[in-house]
């Protein structure tokens, strides 16, 4: 981790900057705009890219994989403008958080696979495009969204090690430890044999 610098008020400021762009869900938004209707009661109720894809508008799915994935970004570049490494992880891992946890929606959010490979795109280009790439790799050969989205966050701590910012390497095992936590029922079902594959339509 890196060291701690910033005056504790400045981290909180950053943090809750971080979790208030986090917060807006980028599905609810593309499916009202698309005439999608309510997400939340669409396939697995999730708001985020994936099940906005089960709706079969691929257009809104990768609107809402890319405005998913730029909350994060905006927060770890919004804050590196102004403060330290340790405001600039603080305010990638509240996004990511606002992501899975919005106020706005009684803390139910999405499952933060986006957020989590922006945020890392943004501190660490080199980790984010390993972190993507095993997304990518796993999701070609297994076609479960939720599969690739473990291993590529399982990993994600090796890959800073072996890239050589281990600074970034507990920010990936919190990261990791979340995504894992919100996709307990997807580890079921994919243990069961009754995951959605990718693509699959509500």
């Amino acid at each position: 981790m890196p060291e701690i610098v910033t005056p504790v008020p400045l981290l909180g400021f950053w943090a809750l900057i971080g979790y208030l762009v986090g917060s807006i869900s980028a599905g609810l938004l593309m499916a009202r705009l698309f005439g999608l209707g309510d997400l939340r009661r669409i396939g697995s109720g999730n708001i985020g890219a994936t099940n906005v894809l089960r709706t079969g508008n691929r257009v809104a799915a990768a609107l809402t994989l890319a405005l998913d994935a730029g909350k994060g970004a905006i927060a770890v570049f919004l804050a590196r403008a102004f403060v330290a490494g340790d405001a600039v992880q603080l305010a990638g891992l509240a996004a990511f958080l606002g992501h899975c946890f919005p106020v706005w929606l009684g803390f139910r959010g999405g499952k933060g696979v986006a957020t989590f490979l922006g945020t890392l795109l943004a501190l660490a280009w080199p980790l984010g495009l390993a972190a993507c790439a095993t997304w990518a790799a796993t999701a070609a050969v297994f076609r479960i969204s939720s599969l690739s989205a473990l291993v590529a966050a399982v990993l994600a701590p090796l890959w800073a090690a072996l890239l050589g910012r281990a600074d970034l390497a507990l920010l990936c095992g919190v990261l990791a430890a979340v995504i894992l936590m919100r996709h307990a029922d997807n580890i079921r079902r994919i243990l069961s044999g009754t995951e959605k594959r990718i693509g699959d339509k509500s």
